[in-house]
């Protein structure tokens, strides 16, 4: 076996074992249980993401709607909860999204003495602050974890992870 072979055989195992870790989804902020989804979803042919402006709801194999932030990010446009014919999304549950959004300081330019606004010009609640010319940091009590940042960094340096439910309910008025 030579070399390459070797490394390859070498990173694709780590590939594999990458991709079989399922993660948690993010939800659209407008559920009051994540039950309901398993319950009341697999009957619905997915309305919610038809009726979503930024496109970002996509339906996963267990027919129950997440968010992908890969394009776009959420407005809270209200549109998702008055499409859903099966109340899992209505807007009496209207909160934040389940999630809370960090900057990886190893991937991020400005974090590594590259000028960059790419985050913070997208972000409709001012949530990221820079610290001079640099080191912009993610103010958690006026983050929404809309997305808009996420698609907006060269560099992929915005994590995103899922808030278990009950841990940041913060409701939206």
């Amino acid at each position: 076996m030579e070399r390459r072979e070797l490394f390859s055989s070498l990173t694709s195992s780590f590939n594999t074992k990458e991709e079989s870790n399922e993660s948690p989804v993010i939800r659209p902020p407008y559920f009051k249980e994540e039950s309901d989804f398993l319950k009341n979803c697999i009957e619905c042919d997915g309305t919610c993401s038809n009726f979503c402006e930024e496109h970002i709801i996509k339906i996963g194999e267990d027919k129950t709607p997440f968010l992908d932030f890969s394009n776009s990010g959420c407005t809270y446009c209200d549109e998702c909860a008055k499409a859903c014919e099966y109340e899992v999304l209505d807007l009496e549950y209207k909160k934040n999204i389940n999630a809370k959004v960090s900057i990886d300081i190893i991937k991020c330019l400005s974090w590594n003495q590259t000028m960059c606004f790419s985050c913070k010009d997208p972000c409709f609640d001012d949530a990221i602050e820079f610290l001079g010319m640099f080191r912009p940091e993610i103010k958690s009590d006026k983050c929404t974890a809309c997305g808009f940042c996420i698609k907006a960094c060269p560099t992929q340096a915005i994590q995103i992870e899922v808030i278990p439910q009950g841990a940041k309910d913060e409701t939206i008025t």
